[in-house]
């Protein structure tokens, strides 16, 4: 059957990011839907940031087109023109490699969610705000001059 029963996704707040990056995703909550669809050429998440909660740090993919539809709630697309509300059913993209840093942030005082649609991995991830990338190659987050964390 095509419909996702989300309920049989188990939620998950992991974040691989290193201290103290890792405190503005602590209530971010996450399922994987690629893996129980047996989506192969893309994956999808289904989001949902608790009130303070940021999707990520502010970053960019270099070989990773992404895509973000919201379903309830309201947040601020941060990015580099500035912040923009976000509504139920206003959708957003990021171009790969377009040095766009961008992540979602809920200031609101109550949940929002979302479904962000992009590759299922990616090579290089960008943080301008911070001194840090993600190399897939590597398999890590990395300082900008490629020590590791």
């Amino acid at each position: 059957m095509p419909r996702i029963d989300l309920d049989a996704i188990p939620a998950v707040n992991t974040t691989g990011y290193p201290a103290p990056f890792a405190a503005d995703v602590a209530g971010r909550w996450y399922r994987r839907l690629a893996p129980t669809a047996g989506l192969t050429d893309f994956g999808a998440s289904h989001v949902v940031l608790k009130p303070g909660a940021w999707s990520a740090q502010r970053h960019w993919h270099e070989d990773e087109d992404e895509l973000v539809v919201m379903i309830s709630g309201e947040a601020v697309l941060v990015d580099d023109s500035g912040e923009t509300p976000l509504r139920p059913g206003d959708v957003a993209a990021f171009p790969k490699n377009d040095g766009n840093g961008h992540c979602i942030r809920n200031d609101s005082d109550a949940d929002c969610m979302f479904v962000a649609i992009g590759q299922a991995t990616t090579r290089m991830c960008h943080y301008p705000d911070i001194d840090m990338v993600w190399s897939g190659d590597a398999g890590r987050y990395l300082h900008r001059d490629g020590t590791p964390y």
